[in-house]
């Protein structure tokens, strides 16, 4: 793989048991079966997605109504490399897709963090990684989505035909105005090999600083780079990781084995030689151990974590096992006999411009005290549209301002609760901040918002003419009853 122009023709790869010449058939005949399946169901019954996996951290109670079948969704139909396109099932995870586009020397222009998360599930909801600086957001990536709506219609979305309204609205609808079926991306061009730097800093300000030159400039010290975020593992201790694609390794590290990949970054910050690794494994170097996670399943310890296999050190393993704790109880009840103070689970990314970062941090340092915090810089890459009227913007839903720089933190676990402190506590102060701060806050887990609060952040009146539009009888929950009552 090289950056260099494929000089190949278009070609389909597929998965399962479908060919080049059958992907496409075999798709509208799925679309064809869904629909039918869709109206099919009473009026009053709730619509769900029958789905192998979730990356939600909203946990509801199993529902026995009936499940739309989407596994026919879960395939790449068509890669063109010299286009530099692909036509992609809603349902194929990012997994699937990147084994498909890397030996094309291609890859999606944001791929998230977790093997699992869906094309789809990525842009109807949000998501990120280190390339979000250049990039932006997958659903910027998106040229074309096909949509089954909640009237029943299925439709052809882009940002400029009969739909694009529905195209700019749909990211963070969270499936509350429709379920994308197929879209079709933009691709761009990889080598197969990252070298990563790590810079250190011990002052917050200084690191947010730097890092809004990096992301303004695209390079470091007179080198490209093309991947940007980092880790602040306390008050004094922060590290800017910059990546840049290169066509040869001296040597490449391994963190899917006894080695961590988190860990390594204090080790080979400095003005060593950095470290090396395969695309595919800079890709994935932070769902082996969940980023850090993977520790309260004890699989960092290293008397266990030679015997867990690793088939069995990927996010979806981890969060399987999050969902039995939450059925059970059993974290719960064990702090309890043990004489331990209740815990709050704190899973959540915020956003927040560049210029406040070292404030909300400080703010989390304090009052939270939970590390590692993960730290993503975020440029939108959709230019503002001229004839878009003042105060509007172009993802409607989630409202980021245009050549504004955000950093995304992120940061998940378990936070004692002192005596005394309401309910949610630490999910509630963070929202507090973020809001006081001018940021916004991912939905893909708990939210406390009141609803009045929910429709002034995520802008009610653009989601009202779109819900009327698209799903004018409700047959889908509204985003509020979805993200905040979690029904």
């Amino acid at each position: 793989m090289t950056r260099e122009q494929p000089g190949t023709t278009p070609q389909h790869r597929t998965f399962g048991d479908a060919g080049p010449d059958t992907a496409l058939p075999e798709h509208v005949a799925a679309v064809q079966r869904l629909s039918r399946d869709y109206r099919a169901l009473p009026a009053d019954a709730p619509v769900r997605l029958a789905k192998p996996t979730s990356n939600l951290f909203r946990f509801r109670e199993p529902s026995s109504a009936p499940a739309l079948d989407v596994s026919a969704f879960s395939g790449v139909i068509s890669i063109d490399p010299v286009e530099r396109l692909a036509d992609v099932g809603a349902m194929t995870t990012y997994e699937e897709l990147v084994a498909a586009t890397l030996p094309h020397g291609l890859m999606p222009l944001v791929v998230p963090q977790l093997r699992t998360i869906t094309l789809g599930g990525a842009v109807t909801g949000l998501g990120i990684e280190s390339s979000s600086f250049r990039n932006g957001l997958p659903h910027e990536s998106v040229q074309e989505m096909e949509i089954l709506t909640g009237s029943g219609e299925v439709v052809i979305a882009t940002r400029d035909n009969a739909h694009s309204d529905l195209f700019h609205g749909f990211p963070n609808s969270y499936g509350t105005l429709g379920y994308s079926l197929r879209l079709r991306i933009e691709l761009e061009l990889v080598s197969p090999y990252v070298h990563l730097r790590h810079l250190r800093f011990s002052d917050a300000a200084e690191a947010m600083d730097v890092l809004a030159r990096i992301s303004a400039a695209a390079e470091h010290d007179g080198d490209r780079v093309d991947f940007v975020d980092g880790v602040a593992f306390g008050p004094d201790e922060l590290y800017l990781t910059l990546a840049r694609f290169t066509d040869q390794a001296p040597w490449t590290s391994d963190y899917t084995g006894n080695d961590i990949y988190y860990r390594s970054i204090p080790r080979y910050a400095g003005d060593g030689p950095g470290d090396y690794l395969t695309l595919h494994d800079y890709l994935w170097r932070w769902d082996t151990d969940w980023f850090w996670c993977s520790r309260a399943f004890g699989t960092q310890n290293p008397l266990v974590r030679p015997l867990w296999p690793r088939s069995l050190k990927r996010s979806d393993v981890y969060r399987r096992l999050v969902a039995w704790d939450r059925r059970s109880d059993f974290s719960r009840l064990l702090n309890h006999y043990r004489g331990r103070r209740p815990q709050e689970p704190l899973i959540q990314d915020i956003e927040v411009g560049v210029e406040h970062g070292a404030e909300f941090l400080d703010f989390f340092h304090s009052e939270v005290g939970m590390n590692p915090v993960w730290m993503c810089p975020i440029r939108l890459r959709e230019p503002r549209r001229p004839d878009t009227p003042d105060g509007e913007h172009v993802w409607p839903l989630y409202p980021l301002e245009n050549d504004r720089l955000y950093v995304n933190f992120g940061f998940w676990g378990m936070v004692d609760m002192k005596p005394g402190q309401r309910h949610a506590h630490h999910n509630r102060r963070v929202e507090e901040e973020v809001a006081r701060l001018g940021g916004h806050k991912s939905l893909y887990s708990d939210a406390f918002y009141s609803e009045d609060e929910f429709w002034a952040l995520y802008n009610g009146s653009a989601y009202r003419d779109l819900k009327e539009t698209y799903d004018p009888r409700g047959r889908l929950l509204d985003l509020y009853a979805k993200c905040v009552r979690n029904r």
